[in-house]
């Protein structure tokens, strides 16, 4: 149990690494093997000219995709338009001037 609670060690790890890549090769040498094995006694699958039939596809697809039709009228723009601001001075005002009378 303190192993299990222990975090593992870099050997631990390593020692780990090496055997599942062991498995892996003894693995891969037994298919061969076995698929050796197979093709000598003539239990093998027939690897032969096998008689396929192929079928040629053509997919042609077009795409004609007309939304609204927008239209934007801009009016002409005038370039040759000159502005000019002219101030006028406003007239003085008409002031009536009441004299008092004293009674």
């Amino acid at each position: 149990m303190s192993e299990e609670t222990q975090e593992k060690t870099g050997f631990a790890k390593l020692k780990n690494q090496v055997i599942a890549g062991a498995g892996v090769a003894l693995t891969t040498l037994g298919t061969m093997f076995i698929d050796e094995v197979k093709s000598i006694v003539g239990l093998g699958d027939d690897e032969g000219p096998a008689q396929t039939e192929q079928v040629q596809q053509t997919n042609q697809q077009s795409v004609n995709v007309t939304g609204p039709a927008i239209t934007i009228n801009i009016p002409e723009q005038k370039r040759d338009t000159v502005v000019k601001k002219v101030y006028v001075k406003p007239a003085p005002k008409k002031v009536e001037k009441e004299e008092a009378i004293d009674w």
